[in-house]
């Protein structure tokens, strides 16, 4: 082959190539913009059908009432009956504290209604023996009225000395000054017990709230815990002298929680009252979900409520981002199954499809919480007031 038949053939290659490479090059263009398409289409309805549906965060934590055990009256530690990790039932005794001087409050209170009960009988007698004496007092001066009547004629007639008529105008008159002054005795007497009986006397009354109260106190020198939970935080220890309102121990009732979730201003768009909400904590991780409801928003962001707020309106002020705290409910029976405890951390997902709830709580506030432990002791003290009263009342009056 001559030099200028290589030189054709070799010329005819390149040409080849050449019309081959832009068809490459624009089937890889038209690859690539279909990935990028394709990636698109895919993020777009991810976001039309899954991001756009829920508002998510990890700054969520699990909240519960923390019940702060206290003594309600001064006295020494002489026994503690639960310990950090147990269970207790609401009513179950936890502390208790030497009874001694509650005892002896008692028993002068006790003393005390017993002798306010004899004295308003004393003066209820006081005042039947005042009503005797002003019935005896009408008698007399009723007989002195007779007398004077019978000698008038007499008089008249220069029958009767007028020193004996004037003698008995003046026993009218004694007999009428001992009927006025029995009559105030009677009223006097009266004043003291009219219109109620001996319970219901205002001085046994006084003793009574006396006793009661006396009872009350000497009841709770045994501490009681006011919800069923487990007991946290104990610090009291034997032979402790406490005073009123100092804490002993916490109760946690792990069976009533809820989870605060911290969202972003700019996620609270759509987060409305109702809302089901999915959640996930760190103790069992991806493999078990609760499920709750929005119960609530916050009134406020986190910083506003802090010890020390932010003043924004300084020099040198950078913007940051704020977050609201979001109150979700969650199932009893999911808790049961997983318990949880105060303060572990969470993931919550709220499905926000339905945004036509409400964003502030219209419905009546209802009770957060309520024990009735405390009813039985005043309803036992005014049992025992009762039985006191009772055993000093008169036979005829009991």
């Amino acid at each position: 082959m001559s030099a200028n038949e290589s030189a054709a053939a070799h010329g005819d290659n390149d040409s080849g190539m050449a019309a081959k490479n832009p068809a490459k090059r624009r089937r890889a263009l038209l690859i690539v913009a279909g990935v990028f398409v394709l990636v698109a289409v895919v993020w777009f309805l991810l976001w039309l059908f899954v991001f756009s549906t829920r508002e998510k965060t990890d700054n969520a934590y699990v909240g519960g009432n923390q019940v702060a055990i206290s003594a309600q009256v001064p006295g020494t530690v002489v026994a503690i009956l639960a310990d950090n990790t147990e269970h207790v039932k609401a009513g179950q005794v936890l502390v208790r504290l030497d009874p001694t001087d509650a005892d002896v409050r008692l028993r002068q209170a006790r003393s005390a209604l017993a002798q306010a009960v004899r004295q308003v009988r004393g003066q209820t007698d006081n005042a039947d023996s005042a009503d005797a004496a002003v019935a005896a007092r009408k008698v007399q001066l009723q007989q002195a009225q007779a007398d004077l009547k019978r000698h008038l004629p007499l008089l008249a007639a220069h029958a009767e000395s007028p020193e004996v008529v004037q003698h008995l105008r003046d026993g009218v008159a004694q007999a009428q000054a001992a009927l006025d002054t029995a009559e105030a005795q009677a009223r006097a007497a009266h004043a003291a017990i009219a219109g109620t009986d001996v319970a219901d006397n205002p001085a046994v009354q006084q003793a009574r709230a006396n006793f009661r109260a006396a009872w009350v106190a000497a009841q709770r020198n045994t501490i009681v815990a006011p919800v069923s939970g487990y007991v946290a935080q104990r610090s009291v220890q034997l032979g402790n002298s406490v005073a009123p309102g100092q804490q002993l121990m916490t109760v946690v009732p792990l069976h009533d929680l809820w989870v605060d979730a911290n969202f972003k201003e700019n996620q609270l768009r759509h987060i409305r009252i109702g809302q089901p909400v999915k959640i996930t904590t760190d103790l069992y991780g991806g493999g078990v979900d609760f499920h709750g409801k929005v119960v609530g928003l916050g009134a406020g962001t986190g910083s506003v409520f802090s010890l020390l707020p932010a003043q924004n309106a300084t020099g040198n002020w950078i913007k940051v981002v704020q977050r609201v705290p979001v109150r979700i409910s969650l199932d009893d029976k999911e808790l049961d199954k997983h318990p949880l405890r105060v303060g572990l951390s969470a993931d919550a997902t709220v499905d926000i499809r339905d945004d036509r709830g409400p964003v502030l709580s219209t419905a009546e506030a209802l009770p957060a919480a309520s024990t009735d432990v405390y009813d039985q002791v005043a309803s036992q003290a005014d049992a025992e007031a009762d039985k006191v009263i009772r055993a000093n009342l008169a036979p005829t009056a009991r």
